[in-house]
C-alpha cells in the first residue's frame, strides 16, 4: 500500500498526486498489515445527551499562566492555558530547544515542577545547554526517552505543571507498526499525548520538525489536534528571531514576538523599531522608513529598493521580506501613472533587519524607494511614508494609522506622508495628507 506523507491517506497503488490533499510526490510505499476480521456491529442505542441553551452553559474560560518570557506571552495572549497542548515548529538551528529550555527555567523559578523529555539529544547534552543558558534548576526533571508508553507513564506517576517533548518525530508507539517519524506514528503519538494532557491537566509543549518548504512535518492532523501552533522563524546565521502563532484557540493569531539570539540564549526585544533602524543611513537613495503593523504592535522598518539596468534577456526581480506579486503590481502603477520605465529594468527590494512586511500599508514606501533609487535622489531624512496604493494611482487609508504615527513620533521623525483620508494632525509629528501617488512623489521631491 502507499500512504501520503502529508495527510496520511492510503492508496492501493502509486500515483504522482495524492487524491486526498492534492500534494505531489508524497506517496510512500509501506508494508500492508493484515487487518483482523470485524465482529458484527451491535445495533446503535439512540438517545444522547440533553441539549441546553447556550446561554445556560457556564463559561469555562481558562486562566492563562505566564511563561516568564515577555515576548512569548505576547504571542500567546498572556501565557499558556493549563492542560493545553502547544506545537512549536521551526527550521533546524533556529532556537526551538533554546526557547523551550528558557521557558522551563522561567517556570521552575516560579516554583512549578517541570519535565523535559528529550528524544534527539542525550541528557548530558541538554544539561550542558542548560548550564550555558543559566537554566539549571532542580525543579526541572530531565528524561531521555523515545518510547511513548514510558513517557506517558512518567507523566502519570508524577504529573508536572509543564512538560516539553523534544521532539514528536522521535517518539514511537510499539503498538503501531510503523517506522519512527512516519505519518502513522506522529499521528497516533499526538492523539495519545493530547488525551493524556487533557486527562491529567498537564500543559504540554511539543517541538516539531519542518519540511524543506518550511511547513510543519507530519500529517495535517497534527496541527488540528493541538490547541496552539507556534512558528519560530529567522536566519540561523543572524540574531533576529520572529515567533508567530499560526493557530491559537485561546486568543488572537495576529501578534508576533521578537527575540535576539545572544550567547546567553534568546533575549526579548523590547524596542524592535530601534533594532531595525540601528544601521540605517539617512538620505540614502532607495531607502525609506515605513510604519508597519504586526498585530497590535507598530514597527518602524526600513524598505530598500535598487533599480538597475537589465543585464539579461528578461528583467530580474528579487524580493526579501515583501510580497513579490505586490511589487510587480506597484511597478505597473508607477509605469502607467508616473511614466517611470521600470518594467524593463532589474528591481531588487527588501526589508532590512529580516522582518517580513506584506500588508498594503507599505505600498507608498515601496513606490518611493523604487523612484528614489531610479533617480538617485534620497528621501528626506525625518520622513515616514504610510498608505495603500490603488491601481489608479490613488492613495488609500490603512488601519491603525494613529498608532503608526505615534511610533514614528516617539523615534524622532517629524513628518509623515499619508493618504488624504487620514487624520489631519497628530501630536508630535507633522501630517502631510496627499490624494495620489504623484502628489506624494512631489512632496518628497524625488523627480
Amino acid at each position: 500500500m502507499y500512504r501520503c506523507s502529508e495527510c496520511g491517506a492510503e492508496h492501493p497503488k502509486w500515483s504522482g498526486r495524492c487524491d486526498a490533499c492534492g500534494d505531489w510526490n508524497t506517496l510512500d510505499e509501506q508494508a500492508s498489515t493484515a487487518r483482523p476480521s470485524l465482529a458484527p456491529v451491535a445495533p446503535l442505542e439512540l438517545g444522547g445527551g440533553t441539549a441546553v441553551p447556550i446561554t445556560e452553559v457556564a463559561s469555562d474560560s481558562a486562566s492563562l499562566e505566564s511563561t516568564g518570557l515577555g515576548e512569548l506571552d505576547r504571542v500567546l495572549g498572556g501565557g499558556l492555558a493549563p492542560g493545553s497542548v502547544t506545537l512549536l515548529g521551526g527550521e533546524p538551528g533556529v532556537g526551538k530547544s533554546t526557547l523551550v529550555l528558557q521557558m522551563l527555567a522561567a517556570q521552575a523559578s516560579q516554583g512549578s515542577q517541570c519535565l523535559y523529555v528529550t528524544g534527539e539529544e542525550s541528557a548530558s547534552q541538554v544539561a550542558a545547554r542548560a548550564a550555558r543558558l543559566d537554566a539549571l534548576d532542580e525543579r526541572i526533571m530531565l528524561v531521555s526517552e523515545n518510547s511513548l508508553p514510558r513517557v506517558l507513564g512518567t507523566l502519570e506517576a508524577d504529573p508536572p505543571a509543564l512538560c516539553v517533548i523534544d521532539s514528536i518525530q522521535t517518539l514511537t508507539d510499539p503498538s503501531t507498526e510503523s517506522a519512527p517519524g512516519s505519518v502513522t506514528q506522529v499521528r497516533d503519538c499526538a492523539h495519545r499525548i493530547v488525551g493524556a494532557a487533557k486527562a491529567l491537566g498537564v500543559t504540554v509543549v511539543i517541538v516539531g520538525h519542518v519540511t524543506k518548504e518550511g511547513a510543519l512535518a507530519g500529517p495535517r492532523v497534527l496541527e488540528h489536534v493541538v490547541d496552539t501552533v507556534l512558528q519560530l522563524e529567522g536566519d540561523r546565521h543572524g540574531e533576529l528571531r520572529v515567533l508567530r502563532a499560526v493557530k491559537h484557540r485561546f486568543g488572537s493569531t495576529q501578534e508576533i514576538g521578537l527575540f535576539s539570539m545572544a550567547s546567553g540564549g534568546l533575549e526579548s526585544v523590547s524596542d524592535p523599531s530601534a533594532l531595525f533602524l540601528s544601521d540605517r543611513r539617512a538620505g540614502l537613495p532607495g531607502s525609506v522608513v515605513v510604519p508597519a503593523m504586526e498585530g497590535q504592535r507598530p514597527l518602524l522598518v526600513e524598505v530598500q529598493a535598487l533599480v538597475n539596468q537589465r543585464q539579461m534577456a528578461y528583467p530580474k526581480r528579487s524580493v526579501q521580506g515583501l510580497d513579490g506579486g505586490r511589487l510587480e503590481l506597484l511597478m505597473a502603477v508607477l509605469q502607467r501613472h508616473e511614466e517611470l520605465k521600470v518594467m524593463d529594468m532589474d528591481v531588487y527590494a527588501m526589508v532590512a533587519g529580516g522582518v517580513k512586511v506584506t500588508e498594503p500599508g507599505a505600498d507608498l514606501g515601496i513606490c518611493a524607494a523604487v523612484v528614489s533609487s531610479h533617480y538617485k535622489r534620497g528621501c528626506p531624512e525625518q520622513f515616514v511614508l504610510c498608505g495603500e496604493v490603488g491601481l489608479g494611482g490613488e492613495l488609500r487609508r490603512v488601519n491603525r494609522i494613529e498608532q503608526r504615527l505615534a511610533e514614528a513620533a516617539r523615534h524622532g521623525f517629524t513628518t509623515a506622508v499619508v493618504p488624504k483620508s487620514a487624520p489631519a494632525s497628530h501630536p508630535g509629528i507633522e501630517v502631510m495628507r496627499v490624494p495620489t501617488l504623484d502628489a506624494a512623489m512631489a512632496v518628497l521631491d524625488l523627480y
